[in-house]
């Protein structure tokens, strides 16, 4: 099916989903990098069978196809253990689409989502490098130019490795801890359930 979810005590989790079409419920990847108390980052991504169609715009933005997922869970089967993990930590995304990827999935599922505490690491960005603003932006593509960070842009794994990278940066950059930025920032709790 897919291998074991990191287990234990995390400072946070950053986490990426990829979509098959324009339906944010299209969820055909996840996934995750769950930062240490040591700033190490464990890494862990599925494919996920969305059970809609694949768009040919998405196919060519992250090589995710029908085929990929032949055998894959589904969201109904895969989020039950997600949610064990997911509910214990902090949840960083980069800018808010995963965060609604995940509500739509669940809708769609008709599957109880618990609350869910989301930080957005766009804002983080924008806080510990202001110039960037019009000077490319905060997007993963232009802050993996400027901090020179090495990842595949559009694999969920690597996009949520990549976010907490960013995290992890802008705590240096700012000599603050990821709890203090996000207390300044964007952290905000999300409730939604059937």
């Amino acid at each position: 099916m897919t291998d074991a979810l990191p287990h234990g005590d995390f400072r946070f989790i950053a986490l990426d989903v990829e979509t098959s079409c324009g339906d944010s419920a299209s969820i055909c990847q996840i996934g995750l990098a769950c930062v240490g108390l040591d700033r190490s980052i464990q890494t862990w991504s599925a494919f996920v069978d969305p059970l809609m169609p694949f768009a040919p715009f998405n196919v060519e933005l992250h090589g995710i196809s029908a085929k990929t997922v032949e055998n894959a869970p589904t969201f109904a089967e895969i989020w039950p253990k997600l949610q064990v993990l997911l509910t214990r930590h902090a949840i960083v995304q980069h800018s808010r689409f995963d965060e609604h990827a995940i509500n739509a999935a669940c809708k769609a599922h008709g599957l109880y989502q618990p609350r869910l505490s989301w930080s957005n690491s766009v804002t983080i960005a924008r806080t510990a490098w202001p110039g960037l603003k019009g000077n490319g932006g905060h997007g993963l593509a232009n802050l993996k130019q400027h901090l020179s960070l090495e990842f595949q842009h559009h694999d969920a794994g690597e996009d949520a490795r990549a976010a907490a990278l960013v995290v992890l940066r802008a705590e240096v950059e700012l000599s603050k801890p990821f709890e203090q930025i996000t207390s300044n920032n964007t952290a905000f709790q999300l409730s939604f359930s059937f």
